[in-house]
């Protein structure tokens, strides 16, 4: 795909870490020596670009499953019918995307992981193991507050060496590490950026709320995923209200970014899931158009994308982002 064709995919300006700091701040801040945590002063502050059409084309980067969660790979634009504010738009080309992406890694490390941390660990494991070696990473940990554990500075062979020796502890501020890897993409090194989750449920000890991160979520040009480690039985075992509500939490802000949720009952399944995640994030469509609606307001414009199949075929899924911005005039 040319760089023309790329233009509204606006990467993060590129600054050093030490001069721009990451504002986060939990329930009960406890800053010590090395800690960063800075109550924004005016709601939510962090700093990233948001998916905007800035030319006139406007790129839909889509995902298309099948009945078994696994991803199509064989269609073409014909197959598809897209839309904005409920008026179909002419798709002018179609491509696909294998390209090295942008990775944070959200990892749990609360104490209601102590029984599964191998799990994760093996998860990770066979996320990179189905990565691009010249993707750009981070990743954080999630517990009373949220830390930035490694990146690509480091090897991963260095990231599964901490997971190795780490001890789960705590409760879980997963909002707030949501707030947080949105706001490290700031340093990407790609346009394409997407953000991995790996946890047991909900959240019971952030700054941020829910309506505050799918505000940010619906904003910021970052694909998101998560995957739901629970007990190994037919059903579920939620041992707080947190793990019971954790996977519709997730799933209202994955869904909005153009990811998904998706929850494993068995943990054997979960490294495989995260390594199908992995390829996933490289086996995307992308559809490009040129609005009809040429007015730039700055307003919000909702895209829906469905399927043209043949009577009786296969029901598919597909998932993409629900909206833009139009850059203001």
């Amino acid at each position: 795909m040319s760089v023309s064709l790329l233009a509204i995919l606006l990467s993060p300006a590129v600054r050093s870490q030490a001069q721009d700091d990451v504002h986060v701040v939990p329930r009960n801040p406890q800053a010590t020596t090395g800690d960063v945590l800075v109550k924004p002063e005016n709601g939510l502050n962090a700093h990233t670009k948001t998916l905007r059409a800035d030319v006139d084309l406007v790129l839909v980067p889509v995902v298309v499953t099948d009945a078994m969660n696994r991803p199509v790979l064989d269609l073409k634009g014909n197959d598809f019918a897209l839309y904005e504010n409920d008026q179909r738009q002419r798709i002018e080309s179609f491509s696909t995307e294998d390209d090295p992406i942008s990775v944070g890694m959200i990892l749990d490390f609360s104490k209601s992981m102590t029984d599964k941390f191998d799990t994760e660990r093996a998860a990770v494991s066979e996320f990179f193991k189905n990565a691009n070696p010249e993707d750009d990473y981070f990743a954080i940990a999630i517990s009373d507050r949220p830390t930035l554990i490694a990146d690509s500075t480091q090897s991963i062979d260095d990231l599964e060496q901490k997971l190795g020796l780490a001890i789960p502890a705590g409760n879980t501020a997963l909002l707030d590490a949501i707030y947080l890897g949105v706001t490290r993409m700031r340093f990407a090194r790609y346009q394409r950026r997407a953000l991995v989750i790996i946890s047991d449920g909900g959240d019971n000890h952030s700054y941020y709320n829910e309506r505050e991160i799918k505000a940010l979520a619906e904003e910021a040009d970052v694909l998101m995923y998560s995957i739901g480690i629970f007990d190994n039985m037919p059903v579920p075992v939620f041992k707080t209200i947190e793990e019971k509500l954790g996977k519709r939490l997730l799933t209202g802000i994955t869904e909005l970014t153009g990811g998904r949720t998706i929850a494993a009952d068995d943990r054997d399944k979960v490294p495989g899931i995260a390594a199908a995640v992995s390829r996933e994030l490289r086996q995307q469509y992308v559809l490009a158009y040129r609005s009809t609606h040429r007015l730039h307001d700055g307003k919000w414009r909702k895209i829906r994308v469905r399927m043209i199949t043949a009577t009786g075929a296969l029901p598919l899924h597909v998932h993409y982002k629900k909206g833009y911005l139009a850059q203001e005039n």
